[in-house]
């Protein structure tokens, strides 16, 4: 009865470690975010805005975004029909979270951003032009919710 027993045990442990090996080290998801945005700063900088990210799987997911950074920093800017690249996805939940962001920008009329964020070992190249006025360096958390 005890090795019957052993032999299940083990056998449920094998099984349950292959499924969290195999979740794990699935393969990358191609994920893309398609967003607009708008913001303003003043040493301190604020931007919000709403997006949709999908993937290469059909799953998609409507997002709130949300930056806050602190540096020298002046201008007020809107992006739209900005989109933006995931690469370590293995699930569409791995893009939501606070992205570590550091920018340098300067515009006038025609306002531009091309910015790779981090977090952990998700990134996300972003690229998008708009209007407005931006000058400035500064550094902060850019933060993706499920909306």
């Amino acid at each position: 009865m005890n090795k019957i027993r052993s032999t299940l045990i083990l056998g449920s442990a094998l099984l349950l470690g292959s499924v969290a090996t195999t979740a794990s080290a699935g393969e990358d998801l191609n994920c893309r975010l398609d967003y607009d945005l708008k913001g303003w700063s003043l040493v301190y900088k604020h931007t919000y805005g709403n997006g949709t990210v999908s993937c290469d799987n059909g799953q998609t997911m409507k997002v709130k975004l949300t930056a806050k950074a602190v540096g020298l920093t002046a201008g007020k800017w809107h992006i739209d029909n900005g989109n933006g690249r995931f690469t370590d996805v293995h699930k569409i939940e791995d893009v939501l979270g606070r992205y570590a962001q550091a920018s340098a920008n300067a515009g006038v009329v025609k306002s531009g951003e091309a910015q790779v964020l981090s977090k952990g070992p998700v990134s996300l190249a972003l690229a998008g032009g708009g209007e407005g006025v931006n000058l400035g360096v500064d550094i902060g958390a850019f933060t993706i919710e499920r909306r």
